[in-house]
Formats: structure tokens, sequence, C-alpha cells
């Protein structure tokens, strides 16, 4: 089986309808953090070239510290607005959740008006936690109005951890690499992070390491001298938790988490094929829509590149 090579480039209404369904949304851009590191102004310049490019409807939401919502706002005012002129962010809370909450409430208040050209809003948050408790702490001060992930641990209490969050309505989050080898889990911890999600009903989201399509070798930064090392693939991880949704076993997800090889992929009007198992359009579109929801990146065009050299776009 091999991937199918949309009849038109760049015109989600015309490419397979499984690759359009798998794909729209699915990359939040986070070009402020690492490996890009990208000053505010520059990022928040990329973000608008993204909104306005023909592959928009791929982008998702602009990731931003809750600390640093002055400094967006400024750069927000020195950008143009265009026919997309309504953001959707993500903010990140830092050690003080409570003060970061108290700017993200004025910063929607004031976004609110007539006054602002380009229409800002933060729509969720995402937070790192290392016990516990800090998920019914921090879930009891989160309004319920914004969708909240917590990055959890993957070595240790990850049951305790994702029930926690299915019992306060909450998100989780996956790290999924990052600049050296040890910041890329096992895929072992990634199925497993998966499964217990899919059980308990918990959505998630992934951040760090998913900037190429398929599992395969590649610089973890973007230094001449980085090292390389094996990556996992975003069509990997989606299409396995989309499989784990609907009853794939774990250790066929596994698989599918490892496969390098772009024969082993099939897209068409109709489904998603891997080997001889079949996702249906309905089936990813749940999915994506309720369970498996997005990644950050701090790359938007490297992901693009990718799919267009297996012809996806």
């Amino acid at each position: 089986m091999n991937l199918k090579t949309p009849e038109t480039i760049g015109n989600p209404a015309r490419a397979a309808e499984s690759v359009v369904v798998l794909l729209r949304g699915l990359i939040d851009y986070a070009g402020l953090f690492p490996p890009a590191s990208l000053g505010m102004a520059q990022a928040v310049e990329n973000y608008e070239t993204y909104l306005r490019s023909e592959h928009n409807w791929i982008l998702g939401r602009f990731i931003v510290p809750a600390a640093r919502l002055g400094e967006f706002e400024e750069a927000l005012t020195r950008t143009p607005a265009s026919c997309n002129s309504h953001w959707n962010l993500s903010a990140l809370l830092g050690a003080d959740a409570a003060a970061d909450l108290a700017r993200i409430r004025k910063f929607n208040a004031c976004s609110s008006t007539d006054l602002v050209p380009i229409k800002a809003e933060i729509r969720s948050v995402e937070m790192k936690i290392t016990t516990l408790e800090q998920i019914e702490q921090l879930s009891a001060i989160i309004p319920p109005e914004l969708e909240a992930y917590f990055e959890i641990p993957l070595s240790g209490g990850g049951h305790e951890n994702i029930a926690a969050l299915a019992a306060c309505g909450r998100r989780a989050k996956i790290r999924t690499g990052g600049e050296t080898a040890d910041k890329f889990p096992a895929p072992e911890s990634v199925i497993e992070f998966v499964r217990l999600c899919a059980a308990a009903g918990v959505p998630f989201k992934a951040t760090a390491g998913l900037h190429h399509a398929l599992r395969s070798v590649h610089p973890f930064t973007y230094q001449p001298d980085s090292p390389r090392g094996i990556m996992h693939g975003f069509l990997n991880v989606f299409l396995a938790a989309s499989f784990l949704r609907v009853g794939m076993e774990p250790t066929l997800a596994l698989e599918l988490l490892t496969e390098q090889s772009p024969q082993a992929f099939y897209f068409d009007s109709e489904a998603a094929i891997w080997r001889e198992h079949r996702l249906t359009v309905p089936q990813i579109a749940v999915a994506r829509q309720s369970f498996s929801i997005s990644f950050g990146s701090c790359s938007f065009t490297e992901p693009l590149d990718d799919l267009r050299s297996l012809h996806l776009l």
C-alpha cells in the first residue's frame, strides 16, 4: 500500500478526505520555544503569515507563556489585520498559576473589545506537574471554560494521574521529544500513555519532537553540529491514537508507532490504512475532535515539507 497523492496540491477540499480530517488544526505553533527559540515579534509575524497561507487549515493555536502576554499584545498591535483576524491561543502556566490565570482573564477581557484590530482569545492552558495532588489543586482554580492540559510524568503513576484528570474533566499532555536523545520517550511509554487516555476518556495533546511525519532519524536541533537520532512521527502518533481509540491491541499500535516505511500507509477519500488495518474518515474525525487533539511544534513549515515529500500536500 502506498501514500496516496491528492489530485490537487494545497486545497483541502481536493485532497484525500482522510488526510484532511487527520491534519485539520493539528499543529499548534510554538515558535517561541526550542529549538527555534524565536523572538516574540518574529513568532507573531510567522503565525500571521501561516494564517494567510494555503495550508492554514492545518494550523492550530499559537502557544505563549502567560507571563509573556504583555509582550505578545505589544507584538500583535504591530501586526496588520488580515481576513483571519481571530487568533486562538494556548497559554502556558508557570510557577504562580493564580497570577497567570489573572493575566489570562485580563487578556481575554481586553481582547474582546471592538478597539482591538486582531481578536486573540486564550482557549486553553497548559502546565507541567510533578505530583498527583497538583492536578486537583490546579483544576480547582482554572475556570471551566478553559481547556486545561496537564503534562504528566511518564515514569510511574500514569494510571493514577490520568484517572485524576478524568475525574476533574481535564486533559493530558505528553512530551514526545526535545533537543537530546533522552527527551524522546520510548515507543512503549507513548503507547501506554495513549492507551490509558483512551481507556479513561481523557483527551490529550503532544509537544516537542514531532517535526516529521513518519518515524525517522533527524538532527535534534537546527545547529550544524546537532546530534542526530530517531524521532517519533506525527502521523504515527495520531494514527496510533485513533486506532487505539477503536480497540486496536497495544502490541499492534506499537508496531504502527515504530513504522518507518511510507509504503505501509494509504490514504483515500474513505479511510486511512496502515498495512491491512483500516480507519474510516468518521472514526478519524471523532478521534481528532474529542481525543487526539493536536501537537505543539516550534516549526510549522518543517512538518509541511515532510507531508509534501510524501505527496500528501
